[in-house]
């Protein structure tokens, strides 16, 4: 993979935010409204899924994005944690975790990012009005 040299995806100044209390707001709101019960939040967490979340500044877009972790679809084969014993769970997993990935971006843009995208579009873009 190759970086292009001029991309600022911010990582680290995301990671400083999140340690000030972005990861602990945006988890209090996901955790009050999400579908995982506490079991199936137990298991995300013994597996060490919330730790391998991947947070990024997208500049054209003028946003937080992330990449969230999930359980990959031979979770059967890979026995990865005793818990897992549907496709249920899984998807319940997945999907939660999916959603507390975009909860983290909102509360980050909403509540903590204070700079402007950067990307200007070229001068020679069509007009489509």
């Amino acid at each position: 993979m190759e970086v292009v040299a001029d991309t600022n995806y911010r990582r680290d100044e995301i990671e400083h935010l999140l340690e000030d209390g972005a990861w602990d707001e945006a988890f209090g709101i996901w955790a009050a409204d999400t579908d995982m019960d506490e079991e199936t939040l137990q298991i995300a967490e013994e597996i060490g899924l919330f730790e391998q979340f991947d947070f990024f500044w997208d500049d054209f877009a003028d946003r937080v994005g992330y990449h969230a972790p999930g359980i990959p679809e031979d979770w059967k084969e890979r026995d990865i944690h005793p818990g897992l014993d549907s496709w249920g769970v899984v998807s319940e997993i997945n999907a939660g975790l999916t959603e507390f990935g975009q909860i983290v971006c909102e509360v980050l843009k909403d509540e903590y990012i204070d700079w402007e995208a950067d990307y200007e579009a070229p001068d020679d873009l069509p007009d489509f009005e």
